[in-house]
């Protein structure tokens, strides 16, 4: 079993490799300007490598694009080869990457997000507050209360206290 740097040394090469042949080694048309190679990961045997690329057009220009991977990677497997000088040249497996789609995604996510924002900042323009501007009571409103509730209770301790505790009035 191979070390992880190793791996990432060889991904990094392949990367590389890959990347070059396809903008001046390979003749197909469908292998255009248009393919990005992105990433490259490398199994811990050594034996396997992903490529993931991306293709900068429609769903036809991605699939010519697939294909054209796939009709090159005898060649694109010989150039790294040549270049990596290891015993057993990696299996080349080529997959889209996901990545501009799921940043697509997000903004149309984020998109939506801002509208709905927008139509409620219009809907809430001018609107009152459904409590009051302020809905919690003010200090001196607490004050009234307070007075008010202490002088109620000092006339029930009052009157309480000439009453012993069956009721009856003390002598």
């Amino acid at each position: 079993m191979a070390d992880n740097a190793r791996a990432k040394r060889l991904a990094d090469l392949i990367r590389e490799v890959v990347a070059q042949k396809l903008q001046r080694g390979i003749k197909d048309p469908r292998l255009g300007s248009h393919v990005t190679i992105t990433d490259t990961r490398v199994t811990g045997d050594l034996r396997e490598a992903t490529v993931f690329y991306t293709v900068y057009g429609d769903d036809e220009e991605r699939a010519a694009a697939a294909a054209g991977l796939e009709s090159a990677k005898g060649v694109l497997r010989s150039e790294v080869g040549r270049a990596a000088g290891v015993k057993f040249t990696p299996t080349l497996t080529f997959v889209a990457d996901a990545l501009p789609d799921n940043a697509r995604a997000i903004e149309d996510l984020l998109d939506r997000a801002r509208a709905s924002d927008a139509k409620v900042r219009e809907a809430s323009a001018g609107a009152d507050f459904a409590g009051g501007a302020d809905p919690y009571r003010k200090p001196e409103d607490a004050d009234e209360e307070t007075s008010a509730e202490t002088a109620e209770g000092a006339a029930q301790t009052a009157e309480g206290a000439g009453q012993d505790k069956d009721g009856d009035a003390s002598r």
